[in-house]
């Protein structure tokens, strides 16, 4: 039986996902923005 897909790598996530990546260019800015809108009680991993 093989691996399964997502094996989790908490410091691999923040650096791909986390609030430094998507403060870092204008897209994620929008992306962290919109969640702002929405009122989501975590804006990035």
């Amino acid at each position: 039986m093989p691996k399964r897909t997502y094996q989790p790598h908490k410091r691999q996530h923040k650096k791909e996902h986390g609030f430094m990546k998507r403060n870092s260019n204008s897209a994620g800015k929008k992306v962290l923005s919109r969640r702002r809108i929405k009122g989501r009680a975590r804006l990035a991993a």
